[in-house]
């Protein structure tokens, strides 16, 4: 790509951006507990699933379920399951495509490998088609605020992998939406090749932008995308921190609460991601 010429922004309509980003105009209300899917469309704690197969690869073990209502969940468990609920409940706050998807802290799986795998991630996949991945270099928002904002909000929530086979481009009913749909890569710290994620002593270690030189935003970012980060301009952190600036203590906390995170752990990573958009609104 030729990144020097992106820094001329590209100015999209809304209904061009529609796939990727929705501007929130309810953002100070918004349900951050439950998420996209609000409080109807949550599995309840405790409630059993049926096991329909094993997913291989991948950082975290994986499942897929069928709910007694017949829907059909991925459920991802280990380290990465709160952080990406979480992180995923914040960038929907602020108006980008996220699937529907909660913390089960307690739940049974039937007819599976293990009977109580523990604390999960649930995704519904029964409510779309997945047509294929994306990159952040490569896609009909190349240029604009709110594609470079997109990347700026990973950077604060220091999601380390950035990598095109996180990213899915769903069908929904009419629609076509871009999703970062895995970044349970966040919430501890940016390092090559591979960082940490959970880790709220690594998140409160590292900053968020260290400042600008010769126009170039400067971030404390060390993982393996940083190509991605010349793109994005101060304009762009900063339209993209203004945003998060508009969520209450208690909707950020309900973030965190909804992954299933204690109180003083919740409570830490609030004030740390205060601090990181202070950071970015200082470059204005």
């Amino acid at each position: 790509m030729n990144w020097p010429a992106l820094l001329a922004a590209t100015v999209l309509s809304a209904q061009q951006l529609a796939p990727l980003w929705v501007e929130p105009k309810d953002l100070e209300s918004r349900d951050l507990l439950h998420g996209a899917g609000g409080a109807e469309a949550a599995p309840k704690e405790g409630e059993s699933f049926r096991f329909e197969s094993k997913e291989s690869g991948g950082h975290s073990k994986g499942y897929y379920v069928f709910g007694s209502d017949g829907r059909k969940w991925k459920v991802k468990t280990g380290d990465e399951a709160a952080s990406e609920v979480a992180a995923s409940r914040i960038l929907w706050a602020i108006g980008y495509r996220q699937p529907v998807l909660y913390h089960l802290q307690d739940w049974r799986m039937v007819g599976g490998p293990d009977e109580r795998p523990g604390p999960g991630r649930f995704r519904l996949v029964s409510d779309h088609d997945a047509k294929g991945e994306w990159a952040f270099d490569d896609n009909p928002f190349v240029g604009s605020k709110e594609l470079n904002g997109l990347v700026a909000v990973n950077l604060l929530l220091n999601n380390w992998d950035l990598a095109a086979s996180n990213n899915r481009i769903y069908e929904v009913g009419k629609e076509r939406w871009y999703v970062v749909q895995d970044v349970g890569g966040s919430l501890g710290k940016t390092r090559w090749p591979i960082g940490t994620r959970n880790n709220i002593d690594h998140f409160e270690s590292q900053a968020f932008v260290l400042g600008v030189k010769d126009g170039q935003v400067l971030f404390d970012y060390h993982a393996r995308h940083k190509k991605l980060l010349k793109a994005v301009t101060a304009e762009d952190v900063v339209w993209a921190c203004r945003l998060l600036s508009r969520l209450s203590e208690r909707q950020l906390t309900d973030a965190f609460r909804g992954a299933g995170y204690p109180g003083d752990v919740g409570m830490r990573y609030v004030e740390k991601i205060r601090s990181k958009i202070d950071e970015g609104l200082a470059l204005k």
